[in-house]
């Protein structure tokens, strides 16, 4: 169970009408709730005489900032703004790589009718509460984001919009130990050989958006490149080289909406070379392939006997072997992922929407997993992500909105070895509801 209370205050200077306001302060503060009971002593602490439940409360800044509108560039607008604080930021449409409430510096702006769109950014990312995975107030980690980016609409047809992107991570967190509040280890891992390092990696994209004609369109593309002072799988340092790529046509018939997907990120063939190219992200959260529902991202899978690490992370495809998506370090020697897939969303009723989603899963190499696992050969097949929501707005506007949906995970070959389980074994599954109130 979790409940978030969220409050939001701006204080805004300026004629707002057709452009940005001159200044603009704003605040936003949650108050998070959350309970959680499990079957398996130490699951929810280190140590297992603190029981099965947990009881948690935080309280976050999310937002703190100022916006300050430099000047305009053209009668029409054209502008260039600073922003200073505590911010939202997603790095391209769907938040396959970067998406958090940082604190930073952000230069953005628009040119040619607001055609062209650009961001200049520097980012130090804020500690996550352990069991909210909200901001701690204010507790920074030695982790900075730098982010170039355009944006460039109608291109190349018009309805379709083009981002280019530059996001250089620069991670500093070797002289590190970090436990969380549940008493777990989270940096550096707690595998191979278990020694903190530093990286840096720079990731080149190329993101789409829009349509052409009838056919709805989302593409990504992401190379990564850098270098990982020392891997503790490989346990020596490696060279990052890693692809990322993912698409997602769909077309509108009256009432409905029918999709197909694919995402594919680049598995480590040999954990202790010289090369890492199993794709990581920063602080990934993808609006992608039945998000709302979907059982493997959705879910935190642990990899039990796997050195205190998760298989993959909530809220999060790319299966990156680390102790947490919000506090753990990117690992670029993992199995990777392959999804096709496909849904539909139905609108039954104006204020009643049905969606559907479906994916077939499975690893890149699994060379990585049989490392952690002392154990082999590991099947590539994941198996296949069966879900469904029904999204319920009585008052036909987001101010209440209810979300119930169920996901259900069929297990492959992979899954099972990993897990122990038979050709017998039921599924897994989950179940979960939402209410958001907005005043």
């Amino acid at each position: 169970m979790v409940q978030n209370l969220i409050v939001s205050m701006s204080l805004i200077e300026g004629d707002t009408v057709f452009r940005p306001p001159d200044w603009e302060f704003r605040f936003t503060g949650i108050g998070n709730f959350n309970y959680a009971k499990v079957d398996t002593f130490g699951v929810l602490y280190a140590d297992p005489s603190k029981g099965r439940d947990r009881y948690d409360d935080h309280f976050a800044i999310q937002e703190l900032f100022v916006d300050r509108h430099l000047w305009n560039r053209s009668e029409r607008y054209d502008f260039d703004s600073l922003r200073v604080g505590i911010q939202p930021f997603i790095s391209d449409f769907r938040g396959f790589l970067f998406e958090d409430n940082p604190l930073g510096a952000r230069l953005f702006g628009t040119f040619q009718n607001n055609r062209i769109q650009y961001n200049l950014a520097w980012f130090r990312r804020i500690e996550k509460d352990t069991n909210s995975g909200l901001n701690q107030v204010i507790d920074l980690r030695d982790d900075d984001v730098f982010v170039a980016n355009l944006y460039y609409q109608d291109l190349p047809v018009l309805g379709f919009n083009m981002q280019g992107t530059v996001v250089y991570n620069r991670n500093r967190e070797k002289d590190d130990v970090f436990f969380d509040e549940n008493g777990f280890l989270q940096r550096p891992a707690p595998f191979g050989d278990g020694r903190p390092h530093d990286y840096d990696v720079v990731y080149l994209g190329l993101n789409g958006d829009g349509h052409f004609d009838r056919i709805n369109l989302t593409t990504s593309v992401y190379w990564a490149l850098g270098r990982d002072e020392r891997n503790p799988i490989a346990q020596r340092r490696q060279k990052i080289n890693a692809l990322f790529a993912a698409g997602e046509a769909s077309m509108d018939f009256d009432w409905f909406r029918l999709k197909v997907f694919g995402l594919y990120a680049s598995g480590d063939e040999h954990p202790f070379d010289d090369v890492a190219s199993g794709f990581d992200t920063i602080l990934d959260n993808p609006q992608f392939a039945g998000a709302d529902t979907s059982f493997w991202q959705r879910q935190a899978i642990p990899l039990i006997n796997g050195g205190g690490v998760i298989l993959s992370g909530r809220n999060s495809f790319v299966p990156s072997l680390r102790t947490s998506k919000d506090l753990g370090q990117s690992n670029f020697v993992n199995p990777g992922l392959g999804l096709v897939g496909v849904g539909a969303d139905f609108d039954i009723l104006p204020e009643l929407r049905l969606i559907a989603n479906a994916s077939w899963l499975t690893f890149d190499n699994t060379s990585s997993l049989e490392v952690l696992r002392n154990q082999g050969p590991i099947d590539k097949q994941i198996g296949y992500d069966v879900s469904a929501g029904l999204v319920y707005r009585p008052l036909f506007i987001e101010n209440v909105v209810l979300r119930v949906s169920g996901a259900v995970l069929f297990p492959d070959k992979g899954i099972k070895q990993l897990f122990n389980h038979d050709n017998q074994s039921s599924p897994f599954y989950s179940v979960l509801a939402n209410l958001i109130l907005t005043y």
